[in-house]
């Protein structure tokens, strides 16, 4: 609309006989136009930076509630856009970046619907345990189904969990898995690997980049897997949050071994 005055008022005043009233209105529109828009992102702006806000105050709750998660989430996000930063230019194209931070961010929010008994168990989780943990990806999108804005991240967020080989959460399989829920599961791997449980010791970086080689194509996606791989490590340590505990040295004596860590 903008542009569509700025040419009407261009050709007003340069073609054929000027009418100032024309021009005028032309031009005052154009100029009403800029202020609006202006006035728009703005308000987009501070809507943003409110959502942000409101997202951070959930995310320290549930660290709050859950030791374990000691600042998870917001390495989970760290690491989801760096890893963004380094995935082919047409797979870019299919995600907005502000939405992705957004899912990463609350990825876990639905652990505010998990009992603590269950968050803080000093050890491992019991079958009928892990089926409840295992409800926080759904519980999440309940949570978060009043912000219109963030629907069409619900997907993102309910599937953060599927494994490759369809033996995830929900039964999805390759593809069927959003691409942006891929990327999340690499991020949010790698963090539960390298932080430190009250039922685990943190695993190193070189460590946790083998464990997540040796389930690249089955759990993880293989692609995701490789290109994570690859960034420089110093990037990747540096997505660390301040008050996370990690090993980033030798890996301890004591560790059992298991399955992928899943945060």
């Amino acid at each position: 609309m903008l542009i569509f005055f700025l040419l009407g008022y261009l050709l007003v005043t340069f073609k054929g006989k000027p009418d100032i009233i024309i021009a005028g209105i032309l031009f005052g529109g154009s100029i009403f136009v800029a202020i609006m828009l202006t006035i728009t992102f703005m308000l987009m702006s501070r809507t943003k930076e409110r959502s942000i806000d409101i997202a951070e105050v959930l995310i320290g709750v549930i660290d709050a509630r859950d030791p374990n998660l000691n600042g998870h989430s917001r390495h989970v996000q760290n690491l989801t856009m760096l890893l963004y930063e380094y995935i082919p230019s047409p797979k870019k194209k299919l995600i907005n970046p502000v939405s992705l931070e957004y899912a990463a961010l609350m990825h876990d929010v639905g652990k505010l619907g998990i009992p603590e008994i269950i968050l803080n168990k000093p050890s491992k989780l019991t079958d009928e345990e892990w089926q409840v943990m295992k409800k926080h990806p759904e519980i999440g999108v309940k949570i978060l189904e009043p912000l219109k804005s963030f629907r069409h991240v619900f997907p993102w967020i309910l599937y953060h969990h599927e494994h490759i080989d369809g033996t995830g959460y929900h039964g999805l399989k390759g593809w069927r898995i959003p691409y942006a829920s891929r990327i999340i599961a690499i991020a949010d791997t790698y963090s539960a690997i390298t932080m430190k449980r009250s039922y685990k010791e943190p695993r190193s970086h070189d460590e946790a980049l083998a464990i997540m080689q040796s389930v690249a194509g089955t759990q993880l996606d293989s692609d995701l897997v490789e290109i994570f791989c690859n960034i420089p490590k110093n990037k990747v340590l540096a997505c660390k949050p301040e008050k996370v505990d990690f090993d980033i040295g030798d890996i301890p004596d004591n560790i059992e071994e298991n399955n992928t860590p899943e945060a």
